[in-house]
């Protein structure tokens, strides 16, 4: 009995560092917000009036095609544990796909009627993942293994109601603008770029800066429809230039009415059907909400218990989690007989840091940054390693 709790003991010891991978990809859903020359010539509109059309639009109808890539810059390692950029295949649970699409590109067929019907299907490779909303009913199907997830919610059927893996389902250029839009405060400056053309619509494009210095973030950049204000793509752009860090937009869209039996879904025969649990994945607390998708965060935080403290504010942000992991790093660096696993992540990880905190090493991408101590601390936050440093020295 004692030989298994030292090794379990050990097995978490490493289950720290590892961990932090999924909490540096998950953190782009932390930043406080999420220009073409030469597009089409449109009436010159102020940045509180573009807002203000995407706050009137009152389009709940459309179907078309969309497209998500996103470049954090991960190590190898870490994209190994995010699912190497493919979501088909495997289990047919709504967050193993949505925890897989915060590496490479993804193409979506996509069509909403309204709060509660929406449909999402992922287009990477010959088999096919659908999730579909349909009133108090969520589904979601795996063709390659013709397993299928569900989930009900009778309480919140044809009222508009949140729904724990629905509110995942609006992962949609609209629902990523109005995110963004309803975080964005003091510390954001914004304004109206070049107009654009995405999926064949003339838009406006609203741009989103932070006012702050350290932020890994260079922009946001929304493209509004110029005749509906409905958001048709969002670009976060890295301070330091190149490709997007994130482009989520649509490529073809159509604002009729889908068909009704778009969104019925009934389970193929031989199919295994998992229901999913009330009360299921309950929130670590708000500034963790984000992260809940993500592989590891349990073992980081101690199943929601981990000490987390929110240093800073908008874009220069930063979470503290303090996981009791003690000298867990350091044993990890010692230790020949680790697993490869652990060896590979603590391989992949920047030099080693010194300041007013310790000594510890930092994780960086192109968006998130993330230092581990040696005392058992994790710093994150969507700033640059210096900002991050400069954060866990004040935190002392």
């Amino acid at each position: 009995m004692a030989a298994n709790t030292k090794t379990s003991r050990k097995a978490a010891r490493y289950a720290v560092p590892v961990a932090v991978v999924g909490i540096a990809v998950a953190t782009v859903a932390m930043v406080p917000a999420f220009a073409n020359a030469g597009g089409p010539d449109l009436p010159d509109v102020t940045a509180q009036q573009l807002i203000e059309k995407v706050a009137a639009s009152d389009v709940e109808q459309l179907s078309g095609t969309a497209r998500l890539t996103t470049d954090l810059g991960l190590p190898k390692i870490a994209s190994g544990l995010l699912g190497g950029g493919g979501v088909t295949g495997g289990s047919a649970n709504p967050e193993d796909k949505i925890a897989q699409l915060a590496n490479g590109s993804h193409t979506f067929r996509v069509a909403a009627d309204g709060p509660d019907r929406q449909k999402l299907t992922f287009l990477d490779g010959k088999d096919e993942y659908s999730l579909i909303h349909n009133g108090a009913d969520v589904w979601g199907y795996d063709s390659k293994s013709n397993e299928v997830f569900h989930e009900k919610n009778p309480e919140g059927a044809g009222k508009g109601t949140e729904h724990k893996t629905a509110d995942r389902l609006a992962g949609s250029p609209q629902q990523m603008a109005q995110e963004i839009l309803k975080a964005a405060g003091p510390t954001t400056a914004i304004s109206v770029g070049d107009t654009a053309q995405v999926a064949g619509r003339d838009a406006y494009q609203l741009v989103l800066k932070p006012k702050q210095s350290g932020s890994t973030v260079g922009s946001v950049q929304i493209a509004v429809d110029a005749k509906n204000g409905v958001p048709l793509r969002v670009q976060l752009l890295s301070s330091q230039g190149g490709k997007p860090i994130v482009d989520a937009g649509f490529t073809k869209v159509d604002f009729a009415k889908p068909a009704a039996d778009t969104f019925a879904f009934t389970p193929p025969k031989g199919a295994k059907v998992t229901e999913g649990l009330e009360g299921e994945g309950k929130e670590h607390g708000k500034d963790l909400k984000a992260l809940e998708s993500f592989p590891g965060l349990d073992a980081l935080t101690g199943g929601g218990n981990g000490d987390v403290k929110v240093l800073g504010e908008g874009w220069a942000t930063v979470a503290r989690i303090d996981t009791g992991a003690g000298q867990g790093l350091k044993e990890l660096e010692k230790d020949k007989n680790a697993p490869k696993e652990a060896q590979q992540f603590l391989n992949s990880l920047g030099d080693k840091v010194t300041g007013k905190f310790g000594e510890g090493r930092v994780l960086s991408t192109r968006l998130v940054n993330a230092l581990i101590t040696d005392d058992g601390k994790v710093y994150v936050g969507a700033v640059t390693k210096d900002a991050l440093i400069k954060a866990a020295d004040s935190a002392k």
